[in-house]
């Protein structure tokens, strides 16, 4: 897996990252294979395709803005995904972990410690309620979300962690136009503006993702993020 992860890392152009990065990367997918077997962490459980469809689909996101020496929040990050990764290729980010279920994330702390990885803070919470804290909102340089949820919900989850001047980096499909069109108006209403979206292939394979770049541009009204089902019901 190590080796797979070395040659794809280098195919990406990504900037500097620690010369251990690959062996830390394959490490942190033998861990997942290994937990999965005792916690549903993933349904990703090959060696190949952990290393291609987690590892290596995660890492791109260091092109979409400078993450040296910033504070970053992965919400929902599930099994740490793309936060550890982004934390192993930068160890100067400051990493925390969003996630609804504490289980998981008592074991990405265990990982953060087979791993050295120093500045990864996990929080147990929901996004939503989350983002009303005032010790949470609007402290974030970036915010990440690997999830199924349309873009339009993620933004309201996720842009009120990030302070005027950051980013929410979203991962999707290539094929998210209509999700783009449904999220026209949450994104400016939110304080956002779509900056771009940026497409790579994952390497060793022949798949396409593309990571929806969001500027904060202005202050998130206080009202958002409401309450799932009045997300759900009435989106923005």
């Amino acid at each position: 897996m190590e080796s797979l992860i070395s040659t794809g890392l280098a195919q990406l152009d990504l900037p500097a990252y620690p010369a251990d990065a690959a062996a830390k990367l394959a490490k942190y997918g033998n861990l997942l294979m290994e937990q999965n077997q005792v916690m549903n962490l993933t349904a990703i459980t090959q060696p190949f395709d952990v290393a291609t469809l987690h590892m290596l689909d995660c890492a791109p996101l260091l092109n979409c803005g400078r993450l040296e020496h910033a504070k970053l929040i992965d919400v929902g990050t599930g099994a740490g995904f793309p936060g550890m990764v982004l934390k192993a290729l930068c160890p100067t980010l400051s990493l925390t972990l969003l996630d609804g279920l504490q289980k998981r994330l008592s074991w990405l702390e265990t990982v953060a410690e087979e791993l050295a990885l120093e500045g990864v803070t996990t929080l147990h919470a929901r996004a939503e309620e989350a983002g009303q804290d005032g010790s949470l909102r609007e402290q974030f340089d970036f915010a990440t979300a690997r999830a199924v949820a349309d873009l339009g919900l993620l933004c309201e989850m996720c842009l009120p962690f990030v302070k005027v001047g950051g980013r929410f980096l979203a991962m999707k499909g290539p094929e998210c136009q209509e999700e783009l069109d449904r999220a026209a108006r949450a994104i400016p209403t939110l304080g956002g503006v779509l900056k771009g979206c940026y497409d790579y292939r994952i390497p060793h394979t022949d798949i396409t993702h593309r990571v929806v770049v969001v500027e904060k541009v202005a202050p998130c009204p206080a009202k958002y993020p409401r309450r799932w089902a009045k997300m759900q019901k009435t989106p923005l």
